[in-house]
């Protein structure tokens, strides 16, 4: 194989290495961005030229499935692993002017360390065709993701992280018992063996099929913060620094919603999964988070908590194209991680800096601010106009499909969901958007802190070429997941 074809291994073994390379330089910064930089480049070199192809797998390692462990290669997995790595060279080019006022100099370095383990862990999750492969790099992303929310070490970064590390635990513990039931009935490992292990036995031994189903679910909407598992987010992204309140909800609560959806796909297959009130029970959780996260976050006054609760709304969006049990439903879910992940990471990057620069984290606070601050407020809309569903941005193409996705299942009735959700977001975004542009109260004024706009500006790209690129995009992933 070429070394282009093997890059999704390679830059899993770089990141693992030089988190151990790291602690030992004086100035990780300037070696940890080229570094991510390089292989974001790899990245889109071996995307570009593989996406649109059939789906491969890696071989790591001299065993061949299903005693080997193989990395599956498909548009879905080459799309996420670019959302990871360009999303996370950006945060950490945009925290390298501000992170150090926040944590201090002494911190960067551990963050920095955690950082690489923990895009390495999520790339794993991705790209994995091992279950147990899988669950291993869950473990690291989540000792990893509590490292860089304690990272402030102070009192209420503790806690949440504390509350993270139990509440993702019991989500660890169910999906290894979602493994072991699998292994016990089927002998393997390996997704697609144990995928045609199941077929001849389905009828058979559906009940236990189905408890597996259940152990999945539960286990990766908590690590995901599907609704009502979600109570370890807010605390979590608001205590945390602004760089790794971007990293989780742009990119950690992704990883484990790709490990499911490939699950539901590559283990179990359609007909499976359509067959029990499986799909049913994912719906229900889904279609209330997407309401009930918007209730909360329109009722928040901190502005990181208020983008907490959307994301609870939005992983409900994500696994509400899951629940519809469609390739177009599954295709939707993948394309909505990518514009939530893009949007997300710019929306807790700019808040950030609102919060740097005003020294205050409450909406009131904003009034006014996109005097002071036009550029940051401008893509702070932008972002908050994708979350409501405005034309051409990723989340209207979101929503849209999944509106139409929806109605081919038949289950017209959720198109409710799917319309009270959009106008909950727009009574929590638009507020700050006016306040900020039109309101005639004087706010908190700016200092003078730097900030990096051109990270913020690339971001800002990206969300708009997500839009306009989105029917090419949807059919190479939902080429993929048929």
């Amino acid at each position: 194989m070429s070394l282009i074809s093997v890059a999704p291994l390679v830059i899993i073994l770089l990141l693992l290495i030089s988190s151990f390379v790291l602690p030992f330089l004086k100035k990780p910064i300037k070696t940890s961005l080229p570094i991510l930089g390089a292989l974001t480049l790899y990245a889109w070199i071996h995307g570009l030229t593989y996406l649109g192809k059939d789906m491969y797998t890696i071989q790591a390692g001299h065993a061949e499935p299903p005693f080997g462990i193989a990395l599956r290669v498909s548009a879905v997995e080459i799309v996420i692993g670019l959302l990871f790595m360009t999303v996370t060279t950006l945060i950490i080019w945009f925290s390298a002017q501000q992170f150090h006022r926040e944590v201090g100099e002494k911190q960067q370095k551990t963050f920095l360390v955690l950082v690489h383990l923990l895009v390495a862990s999520l790339l794993g999750i991705v790209y994995t065709q091992d279950l147990f492969n899988g669950f291993v790099f869950i473990e690291v992303s989540t000792l990893a993701a509590c490292g860089i929310i304690v990272v402030k070490n102070k009192a209420d970064n503790i806690k949440a992280a504390v509350k993270y590390l139990i509440l993702s635990s019991l989500g660890s513990g169910l999906v290894l018992m979602g493994i072991a039931y699998l292994y016990a009935l089927t002998g393997y490992l390996d997704m697609n063996y144990i995928h045609e292990a199941l077929v001849p036995i389905a009828s058979e031994k559906s009940r236990m099929i189905l408890i597996s189903m259940v152990l999945f679910m539960t286990g990766a909407g908590i690590k995901s913060a599907l609704f009502p598992m979600h109570i370890w987010l807010p605390d979590a992204h608001t205590a945390a620094p602004g760089a790794s309140s971007a990293l989780l909800s742009g990119l950690v609560i992704k990883a484990p919603a790709v490990y499911f959806l490939k699950v539901c796909v590559m283990v179990y297959g359609y007909n499976m999964i359509n067959q029990t009130a499986f799909l049913q029970l994912i719906l229900l959780f889904s279609g209330t988070g997407m309401i009930v996260g918007s209730l909360f976050a329109r009722t928040q006054k901190n502005m990181k908590r208020m983008i907490a609760y959307s994301s609870v709304a939005q992983m409900g969006y994500i696994f509400f194209g899951i629940g519809l049990g469609t390739p177009a439903g599954m295709a939707i879910a993948v394309y909505h991680m990518l514009g939530h992940g893009v949007t997300k990471a710019t929306l807790f990057l700019v808040a950030s800096t609102f919060i740097d620069k005003l020294k205050s984290y409450e909406l009131s606070s904003l009034k006014g601010v996109g005097r002071e601050m036009p550029f940051e407020m401008a893509v702070f809309t932008l972002c908050g106009f994708s979350m409501v569903g405005i034309p051409i941005l990723p989340g209207f193409i979101s929503k849209w499909n999944l509106a139409l996705a929806t109605i081919e299942t038949g289950q017209v009735w959720l198109l409710a969901i799917i319309l009270v959700s959009s106008v909950l977001n727009a009574a929590y975004y638009f507020p700050v958007t006016i306040n900020g542009f039109f309101s005639d109260e004087e706010g908190l004024k700016p200092n003078d802190n730097h900030v990096a706009k051109a990270p913020l500006a690339v971001l800002t790209a990206l969300l708009v070429l997500l839009g306009a690129l989105s029917g090419p995009i949807l059919k190479l992933i939902e080429a993929a997941l048929t």
